[in-house]
């Protein structure tokens, strides 16, 4: 929030907008350690509680006529089972779980990070940059498990005229190896921006003359923000089962 500046800067307002990312040690005010429970510990927690609560308890008595609880999950399944099949092919069905339990994840992490107070996880590299690492990791080894050298063949662009097919392969090679990163910054720009600016047009909202035009300016862009919660695990998510359709048919 915007507070009195102090020093040189009195009479002024100082915006702190990134000091919600900070991570901080959820016991005591020590450092951060390996082990250290920390805020982001908290809400990775509160994030699959809440998954477990709908996807477990919320169908654990299915009925023919599904209540608002068990309709979401239904959604949910639906939804991401479709695109699974859509990118993927019915080859890529199989790892539906997995995929599943991606999306799940993200998009209750991203919504989560909208409660006052809470914490976005996946404004951090370290979170958004081990999921895309993990995807990255097994549609490799998945890919040279389900097809041997034949994998290979996703760098070689085959329809391309035999002289360039070698620079080709190179810009190939370069953009697989690019994709956990364009993966994981996608998901952690996206969400830290938006809770930045979000937090800066608040901070505004101080200012007497100004405080009306801010509030509808924060109204607005957490309207905004919403939809970039739906939309930014729907991204990560598509992403990855067209990773899986590579992985499982690499020719060109």
């Amino acid at each position: 929030m915007a507070t009195e500046a102090q020093g040189g800067d009195e009479g002024g307002l100082a915006f702190h907008p990134m000091d919600q990312f900070i991570v901080t040690p959820l016991f005591g005010d020590g450092e951060v350690g390996t082990f250290t429970i920390t805020n982001v510990t908290l809400w990775m927690a509160i994030a699959l509680l809440a998954i477990i609560a709908l996807l477990v308890l919320g169908t654990s008595k299915r009925e023919t006529v599904p209540g608002r609880v068990q309709s979401i999950a239904e959604l949910a399944y639906g939804f991401v089972h479709k695109m699974v099949e859509d990118v993927a092919g019915k080859d890529g069905v199989k790892y539906f779980p997995y995929i599943m339990t991606l999306f799940m994840f993200i998009v209750f992490a991203n919504f989560l990070g909208l409660i006052p107070t809470a914490f976005t996880v996946t404004s951090h590299i370290a979170v958004t940059g081990v999921l895309a690492l993990l995807v990255f990791l097994t549609v490799t080894v998945l890919g040279f498990v389900k097809n041997g050298a034949k994998f290979l063949g996703l760098f070689w662009v085959s329809s391309a005229p035999v002289a360039l097919r070698p620079v080709l392969a190179i810009i190939e090679i370069i953009s697989y190896f690019v994709r956990p990163v364009s993966h994981s910054v996608r998901l952690m720009g996206n969400m830290m921006a938006g809770h930045a600016v979000m937090k800066v047009f608040a901070g505004f909202s101080q200012v007497a003359v100004i405080a009306p035009v801010s509030i509808l300016a924060v109204t607005a862009m957490y309207g905004l923000e919403v939809l970039v919660a739906f939309i930014q695990a729907y991204v990560f998510t598509i992403l990855t089962c067209v990773y899986l359709k590579d992985a499982l048919h690499p020719s060109h």
